[in-house]
């Protein structure tokens, strides 16, 4: 774990006619590669059959345009990419899910980690249920079913089911003739949706999808909130709203959603230049050239640049064909993946004090190595400033950092780790400014556990990232010797 990775994304369309939805969805997944690059998947609901393909990789790898074809028309269609924060890498595990049950079917899509996975998960089973996954979105399907036994609609199921489950999850849910878009209560991860002129209606993870397929953003979903898409148009129910404080991942505007996305209303770009603004308030240097990592750092290197009033220059070139699927054999080619991701460019760091700007330090070794070619393009000095404040704990709700022992920052100081990496000098964003860094410097209303230890939910101590694929093991361990 060299850097943190994003969670998933998710999308959905509604139409008012059946039309090519599968293409609409390839371009929203398109437009959230970033927020999963391991698997995706698209469900084509035509007239109440679900037409399905998912695998492993890049959204432009596995849709080719004989798999979309395939698919065929439809008036609704979901999607997903994923990075599994729960489960395995395994095919098994992309999504959406697709279930067959006593009333129907559902198609399920869900970003975001539940808390209570593995205590649900073995209720579950000890009801005689049958898990074909190790991740925790066949949980909650499983317990929207057992829900719609006894419910009159699917929208009921959800509510009924929404008080189970805990922890973060924003859900797209396709049925025969609703498309549902759900939001936890506390609203971990975003959601919102929008309409196209042919009336159209489109939810997707992040508002730079709904830009993708021609769609005008209309709002958030709120956090507790179900919003039901079908003939009739469009229902909200309200029933779980403002029932716990709002708790949105602070890390969606620091490094997760793309900057030219709009998260509760504020601009991500925005929040990334303000928080280099706060940054160069709280760790002023004497320097010729502030430069951002790209991606994420170039936006708080702009923020940065402009508070301290110290020039901003490009600092690295990114090779744009080189994606995080990038396979390096061997040791020493995992060394070199760096230099060959990204190349500093000399004239602007050359006898200069440079101040580098990042989103985050993992483990340190990363940002070892791109100080290390700073420092070989010829930079007389690099202080290192970083847009967030340093990771202390595990996060449950689906980023994936699962355990403390990889975080540099926990078992060393801030000069120990400017040490290790080779700057002159470090400094971390403090988390009073984190809170301040969205639209209008509201405080209230983030999660910051990752960086404080305060947990907006209980947690389960079972939260290891393969905790399932543990469980399965640890069963035919105990088989084996009865």
């Amino acid at each position: 774990m060299n850097s943190i990775h994003e969670e998933c994304g998710v999308f959905g369309i509604f139409a008012n006619e059946t039309t090519d939805v599968a293409r609409s969805t390839y371009y929203g997944l398109f437009a959230l590669q970033h927020r999963g690059q391991e698997s995706c998947g698209i469900v084509v609901n035509d007239d109440g059959l679900f037409n399905t393909f998912r695998d492993n990789g890049l959204v432009n790898d596995v849709f080719t345009p004989d798999v979309i074809n395939k698919l065929g028309l439809g008036n609704m269609a979901i999607g997903h990419v994923r990075y599994g924060t729960t489960g395995d890498s395994d095919r098994a595990n992309a999504q959406p899910l697709v279930v067959n049950h006593t009333k129907g079917r559902m198609a399920i899509a869900h970003n975001g980690n539940i808390v209570n996975s593995y205590e649900l998960r073995t209720e579950l089973e000890l009801e005689g249920s049958i898990f074909q996954t190790t991740s925790d979105t066949e949980v909650i399907a499983y317990n929207i079913i057992k829900e719609r036994i006894k419910s009159a609609s699917i929208e009921e199921a959800v509510s009924a089911a929404m008080n189970k489950v805990k922890g973060a999850y924003s859900l797209v849910i396709m049925s025969p003739s609703k498309l549902i878009a759900v939001r936890d209560e506390n609203g971990f991860r975003p959601l919102c949706y929008g309409v196209r002129d042919d009336n159209s209606y489109i939810v997707a993870s992040e508002t730079c999808a709904l830009d993708s397929v021609g769609a005008k953003y209309v709002r958030d979903i709120e956090p507790g909130e179900i919003v039901v898409f079908d003939k009739n148009g469009v229902r909200s129910i309200k029933d779980h709203c403002g029932k716990v404080k709002r708790s949105l991942c602070v890390f969606e505007y620091i490094y997760f959603a793309r900057p030219d996305s709009v998260v509760d209303g504020c601009s991500v770009h925005k929040a990334r230049c303000r928080a280099g603004a706060f940054l160069a308030l709280e760790h002023p240097v004497n320097a010729d050239v502030v430069v951002g990592v790209p991606d994420s750092g170039l936006d708080a290197a702009v923020g940065y640049s402009k508070e301290s009033g110290i020039p901003y220059g490009i600092g690295f070139i990114k090779n744009k064909y080189i994606g995080r699927t990038f396979i390096a054999p061997g040791q020493k080619s995992r060394e070199d993946l760096v230099r060959i991701k990204l190349n500093p460019v000399a004239e602007t760091v050359k006898g200069k004090r440079v101040v580098l700007i990042d989103d985050s330090i993992v483990r340190g070794t990363t940002c070892a190595r791109i100080i290390k070619l700073l420092r070989e393009a010829g930079a007389k000095e690099v202080h290192m400033r970083v847009s967030a404040p340093p990771f202390l704990n595990p996060c449950y709700y689906g980023t994936d950092i699962d355990s403390r022992d990889n975080l540099i920052a926990c078992h060393h100081s801030v000069e120990e780790i400017a040490k290790i990496i080779g700057v002159d000098s470090l400094g971390y964003l403090s988390l009073d400014s984190v809170k301040k860094i969205a639209c209008g410097g509201n405080t209230d209303g983030f999660c910051t556990a990752c960086f404080s230890g305060d947990y907006p939910t209980e947690y389960s101590t079972q939260s290891n990232k393969k905790r399932f694929e543990q469980k399965i093991s640890e069963k035919g361990a105990d088989k084996e010797d009865s």
